[in-house]
């Protein structure tokens, strides 16, 4: 079960609990709670089998939308990967902000980066011996979020995602966990240098992005700098 399922099963099961204990105090019914949160439930299981958690997912972003510390933490996230993908030369094809935007554009998650691949696949079955050099491009796209965040907040709060992407693509490499790892930390170490090095870039792209420019525009603003 994704993680923001198990988390509103934590969320229906501690609002029950609370019902059966404070509403027969305020003259209301106990089987309001557990209506409730056998809808809950159902909501749950219906998100899971069917629309493998993105419905969850939605939810959650929808709540932490009102907070404008979430919004800004996912716009420098993304901006990260944009700048990053922007100049290792990957070439990209769109981006979102929110959950309900990733659902319409098919990716999971609370936003991401879009990449066009077919490029480089061209370029690895033309030279197999490449594929060292387009993997550790794409390690150091997958913790450009990571690094971004690190730069602007001091701490990390997102990345999971782009962290497995990372070991399931090494490990299936035939990479062990140490050399995972490793390969993990140059990435950080080169996104966090290239976003540094190209600062103000990365601060008008913020500007861009929380403005919804396309990437066309995100291009020739990237250009400019």
């Amino acid at each position: 079960m994704e993680q923001t399922s198990l988390n509103l099963v934590a969320i229906a099961v501690f609002s029950m609990v609370i019902g059966v204990l404070v509403l027969p105090l305020l003259d209301v019914s106990p089987a309001v709670p557990a209506i409730v949160t056998i809808g809950i439930l159902g909501a749950v299981t219906f998100d899971s089998f069917q629309l493998q958690g993105k419905g969850g997912t939605i939810a959650l972003d929808w709540f932490a939308g009102f907070s404008d510390r979430h919004r800004q933490r996912v716009l420098h996230h993304e901006a990260g990967h944009f700048l990053v993908a922007y100049l290792l030369e990957i070439p990209i094809t769109g981006y979102t902000l929110t959950a309900w935007e990733a659902m319409r554009a098919k990716q999971p998650g609370f936003g991401g980066v879009t990449f066009e691949t077919e490029a480089l696949n061209r370029e690895l079955s033309q030279d197999s011996r490449q594929i060292s050099l387009v993997v550790d491009r794409f390690c150091s796209v997958w913790m450009a979020g990571v690094a971004a965040e690190k730069l602007v907040y001091g701490d990390v709060e997102g990345g999971a995602d782009d962290r497995t992407q990372i070991f399931t693509t090494l490990n299936a490499l035939g990479l062990s966990v140490t050399e995972v790892k490793l390969k993990e930390n140059f990435a950080l170490l080169q996104a966090t240098n290239l976003i540094k090095t190209n600062w103000e870039a990365y601060n008008q792209l913020v500007l861009a992005m929380r403005e919804r420019k396309s990437v066309a525009e995100c291009y020739q603003l990237l250009q400019n700098h």
